[in-house]
Parts: C-alpha cells; structure tokens; sequence
C-alpha cells in the first residue's frame, strides 16, 4: 500500500487542559492502588472462568441445552477477556512491569489471535489517529461498510443500516479467523503496512500456530469427546461467537461512530487541526457512565475518552477520572459526549444511514 506521511497534529500550548489534568489525575486518582490489584484479580478472574466454562463443555456437553449454554457463557468470557484484560494488557496498564503485560498477552494467542499485530493495529493505527480516514484501521475494515466520508460509496450501503444487524454477531469471526490474514497478507487497504516496514516471519507462524490451536481445543476436541453430533458441536461454538460478538459489538459502536462522528482530514502538508488531546476529545464519546455494570463488562469502553486521553491507565481507574474529565470540559469549553447505550447504538446506525447515501458538505463531519 502507498505510503502516506503520518499525521501532525497541532503543537499543545503551555496553558494546554491536558497537561494540568494529567497533573491532576497523576497526584489523585493514580495514587489508589486498590484499583490496580482489583483490574489484576478480575482479569485473572476472567481467564479462570473461561477455562472453567470450557471444562463445563467437556463435562456436561452430551446434554444439549448444557453445551450451548456453557458456550455461550465461554463467549461472553472471551469478549470480556478482549474488552478488558487483554485491552488493558495490549496498552501495558494491566501490570505495571512490560514484561508481565507482555507475557499475559500470550494468553490471547489461545484465543486465536496474535497479539503482536493486535498491538500494531490498535496502538500504532487506531489509538494513534482516531477517527482519521487513511488511518484509523478499527473503523475502516471492509467495504461492506462505509462510515469514512471519504470510502467509495456503493448502491448496496443504502442498505447497511438494515443489513448490519445480521453481520455485526459475526464480528468475532471475523476477527480471530478473517482479520489478522487479510493484515499479514492483504495489499488492498492493508494499514499495517503504513506503521510496519516487515512483518516477521514468526509471527506470521504463531498466527497460524494459534488459530489451528484455538479450533482444536474449542471445536475439534469437545466433537471427539462428546455423544453429540458434529453439527451440534459445530451449532454450540457457532452460538458462542454470536451472543460474544453481539455483547462485544456495543462497545465498538458506542465510542467514534455515531451520527455526530467527527472525522478529522490533514491539509497537504499532513497536519491535523487539533492538538493530540482536543483531537481525543473531539472523535471520542462515553455511555453508560454511571451504569456499574456496563462499567464492569465493558472496561475502558464506557469511559472512552478517559481511555484515549489515558491509555496507559487500567480501565478500573476511568470512572473516578472521567468527573475531572468532565470538569476541564466545562472549565475550558471543551467537548465532550456521553449517552446511554441504546442512545448510541440508534444513533450509530442512523449515522450508517446517513453514510449509506450522497452526502453533502454538512454531512461530512469536516467542518
């Protein structure tokens, strides 16, 4: 893919918001040690249960309404694990030391992803430039969508609002088994190669390794053990994927895509209108704040843009710096969203209406 120079953004000032609310949290909210122990012990937690829900399978799974119920609960987990421990981890806020971050995202590699690409793609491309066309992988994926203003626009994504609904609980799949080949392998649209000169060839072996890994385990071994027909295993793992997309889909709808998304373009020299963090500010929305238990399920998701703002910080520590956050906002006019979760879920697809169709320049999130 053609390189393209790397977005600038604006130079902060000396009375920039951000230095004086990361002073803030720093000296405050940092200071609890509580809520670091308490992010270890449920991501921990989480690995346990997972296993646990696995073994269920292997147990009880020659009664059917048994194995479908312990892998929808294995989905759930794993979603959880994702949103979570594994997000944490990719950031190096789930331990304190590099290596121990390092060393617990292999754990993902169980689950049939490589978390080396995972980091590439969220950190470098993702977190780096949210909400950039040409830049910004986790929105721009595939054409069967269209959420940049700028991505070619076919007859059928009229439609995508409606057709959505039904790809959206397959979003796993495509993740673990689709995703990572087309950013090892694929030359159309390929981000990764803008942050990655060469991918190493070992990795291209434990993606491989990984996923033949994660379907003997998950898939082949519970249909050798089990009185069950293959195609019921086949109905239960497939049932684990859609009920853990379809819970994990609401975190990735709620943050940058609604129907008031800004998508920030450079100039020709490559410079961005905004500094880093009113850029963060700007493409980042919250939902689900005050809910303990969207909090619990959905980590730094819910407090999106006390994520974006603080991405070394585990997600456990973003309920008690999001008041700062909303703070600093109405001290310094700044914006900030937060909706309840079927408010933004609506108003994502309301924006994949609207993106479905001609746009205009009042449209285009650009001005």
């Amino acid at each position: 893919m053609e390189k393209l120079k790397r977005p600038v953004y604006l130079k902060a000032g000396t009375d920039d918001f951000f230095k004086k609310m990361r002073t803030e949290v720093n000296e405050t909210i940092l200071q609890n040690s509580s809520l670091y122990q308490f992010n270890i012990i449920k991501s921990l937690a989480l690995v346990f249960f997972f296993f646990l829900f696995y073994s269920c399978i292997l147990l009880f799974g020659d009664h059917t309404p048994l194995l479908f119920l312990f892998y929808i609960l294995c989905g759930i987990t794993m979603i959880l694990l994702f949103i979570n421990a594994f997000h944490d981890a990719a950031h190096g806020a789930l331990f304190r030391k590099s290596k121990h971050n390092e060393w617990f995202m292999y754990v993902l590699e169980l689950f049939g992803g490589n978390h080396w690409l995972w980091t590439r793609r969220h950190i470098n491309l993702h977190h780096a430039y949210p909400n950039v066309p040409d830049w910004d992988i986790d929105i721009k994926q595939s054409d069967i969508i269209r959420i940049f203003p700028n991505s070619p626009l076919f007859d059928y994504h009229k439609y995508q609002h409606i057709y959505m609904w039904m790809i959206y609980p397959f979003y796993s799949l495509n993740w673990i088994y689709i995703r990572d080949f087309k950013d090892f392998f694929g030359k159309k649209d390929n981000y990764v190669k803008k942050v990655v000169d060469k991918i190493p060839r070992s990795e291209i072996y434990k993606m491989i390794a990984a996923k033949v890994i994660n379907l003997f385990y998950l898939l082949f071994i519970p249909m050798m053990l089990l009185h069950q027909p293959w195609y019921i295993v086949l109905g239960g793992w497939f049932a684990m994927h859609l009920c853990g997309s379809t819970l994990g889909v609401v975190a990735l709808v709620s943050t940058h895509v609604d129907e008031d998304a800004h998508f920030p373009v450079t100039d020709d020299y490559g410079n961005l209108s905004a500094t880093w963090a009113m850029h963060q500010m700007i493409v980042t929305k919250d939902f689900s704040t005050e809910s303990k238990l969207a909090n619990f399920l959905y980590g730094g998701f819910t407090h999106h843009v006390a994520h974006h703002l603080f991405p070394g910080v585990g997600h456990t520590y973003y309920p008690y710096i999001t008041p700062i956050i909303r703070r600093y906002a109405q001290e310094y006019n700044l914006p900030y969203t937060s909706y309840p979760f079927y408010h933004a879920v609506r108003s994502h697809f309301r924006m994949l209406k609207n993106k479905g169709v001609k746009e205009n320049i009042m449209m285009t999130g650009e001005i």
